[in-house]
Formats: structure tokens, C-alpha cells, sequence
């Protein structure tokens, strides 16, 4: 049900919070604490029950990693739904689904076109042996970057109110292809980043006079390439969902399983 409590000034509110994002970065839910401190004061003003209020910040304390620049977009698009009325389910989807695209946009921005433009004329005046140097490379970056923020902020706000207004009764098909959307770049990373295989290998009779070494890591690959790493990251997401595991047992669990199997032969 659409609360309407959200003024602009609470979304420019969140915006500048979002200043404070990485103080918060850990590598359990890298900058969930942060993602959920700059969606406080406006939770606060859209959940009037205490539980309502703690349930919302326990769901969006999890895991969100994307550019700090960006962040003012997601999470105003984020408060913007939830105060139209957007199911949070639905809105944790498409959450999820933005944080990678967003995090291209964002590092390209600040790292390889900000960062570098800002460098060269603050180096070349440093060359000089100006102060003013160092100064323009630490204004420059600042404050191009706090417009940004405030920009991305204002820019998600309308965004959301938009969807809502306007796509109110596709919410459930965009929350399903937002949900695709992430299965797919997961997957995409487990493929990429999961390194597993197996060492093990058997004996197979060709002929009478003919013995062949089949490779079990080589059977698998043919049936489905990388399937050791997809079933693993199977197994990661079942022990977070199912288990309520933190990211450190899952490291631990790794760490120990992946010795164990590798001394006894198994792993390569």
C-alpha cells in the first residue's frame, strides 16, 4: 500500500548519505551496512511499526556492491517504489539486477574518465611547483562527484515514482526478467571465477589387449563444461538461503573442504 510520505528533500537526504557508503564495507555483505544506513531516515518516514522498520533494514543490510557514485540512483529509485507501494520483493529484484550495470557505468566514469582528466591538470600544475595542484585533483574530483550523486539521486526519485505510476501492472513481469537478469550475471561469475577440477581417472577396457585412462573431469566437460563450479555455487546459495550461513563459514567451509579434497586426491 502507497504510504506518499517521502518529500524531495528526503531523497536529497539519502542522496548526500550515500557520501558515507564505504565506511561501512566489510567482505560479508561489502557495502550492505552502508546501503542501509543512507536508506534509514527514509525507511523510518515510510514504515510507522518498529518491526516493519527492522525487518526492512535486516533485508537490505545484505549483500550490495556496485559504484559509490551510482548508489544515489538505486536507492532512490528503491525508496521512490517502496513509498508508491511496490512490493518489496519486487523492488529487491530490480535492485539486484542494477548493481552490476550500474557499477560499469559508474567505474568508467570516475576511474577512467574523471580520475585521469582531473590527474593530468592537477600533475601538470604540481610539475610547476603550484599548491594548486593537488588542490584542483581533490576539488575536481569531489565535487564533480557530489553532482553526480545528487544527479543519479534525483534522477532514480522520478524514476521510481514513474514505474510506479505508469507500471504498476507489469511490476511482477519486470521483478521476474530483473530476477533473470541476475541469475544470469551470477552464473556468468561462478563460470569466470569458480576454478574446480577433479583429478580423479579410471581404467576402461578398449579391447583385450587395449586399456584406455578416461578422465572424469573430461566426461563432465562434455556433458557440461564448468558443472563442478556451477554446482558448488549451488551449494554456496543453498547454505546462505537455506542455512542462514555467514559469508566467513562459507570461506572457512571452503578453505577446509578444498585442502581435504586436494590432499586425498580428489581436487587438482
Amino acid at each position: 500500500m502507497a504510504s506518499n510520505k517521502l518529500q524531495k528533500k528526503d531523497y536529497t537526504r539519502a542522496s548526500l548519505r550515500a557520501y558515507f557508503l564505504q565506511n561501512g564495507m566489510n567482505y560479508s555483505n561489502y557495502q550492505g551496512l552502508g546501503y542501509a544506513n543512507m536508506l534509514y531516515p527514509g525507511l523510518r518516514k515510510i514504515y510507522d511499526d518498529d518491526d516493519q522498520l527492522r525487518d526492512a533494514l535486516k533485508e537490505n543490510v545484505e549483500f550490495f556492491n556496485t559504484n559509490p557514485s551510482m548508489v544515489p540512483f538505486i536507492g532512490n529509485l528503491h525508496l521512490a517504489m517502496l513509498d508508491g507501494g511496490a512490493n518489496a520483493k519486487e523492488v529487491k529484484s530490480i535492485k539486484m539486477a542494477l548493481m552490476g550495470p550500474m557499477a560499469g557505468i559508474g567505474d568508467s566514469l570516475s576511474q577512467f574518465c574523471l580520475a585521469p582528466l582531473f590527474a593530468t591538470i592537477g600533475a601538470s600544475l604540481a610539475q610547476d611547483g603550484l599548491i594548486l595542484g593537488p588542490a584542483i585533483f581533490f576539488l575536481g574530483m569531489n565535487i564533480t562527484l557530489l553532482i553526480i550523486k545528487l544527479l543519479m539521486g534525483n534522477w532514480g526519485h522520478k524514476l521510481g515514482a514513474s514505474i510506479i505510476e505508469k507500471l504498476s501492472s507489469y511490476m511482477e513481469q519486470i521483478s521476474t526478467i530483473a530476477g533473470m537478469i541476475g541469475v544470469t550475471v551470477i552464473s556468468g561469475l561462478a563460470v569466470n571465477f569458480v576454478k574446480i577440477f577433479t583429478k580423479l581417472q579410471y581404467v576402461a577396457q578398449v579391447s583385450e589387449t587395449e586399456e584406455k585412462i578416461i578422465s572424469l573431469q573430461e566426461m563432465l566437460d562434455a556433458m557440461l563444461p564448468n558443472m563442478l563450479a556451477v554446482l558448488y555455487t549451488g551449494l554456496m546459495f543453498y547454505l546462505i538461503k537455506k542455512k542462514k550461513w555467514s559469508t566467513y563459514k562459507l570461506v572457512i567451509f571452503t578453505i577446509i573442504v578444498g585442502i581435504l579434497l586436494s590432499v586425498i586426491g580428489i581436487l587438482g
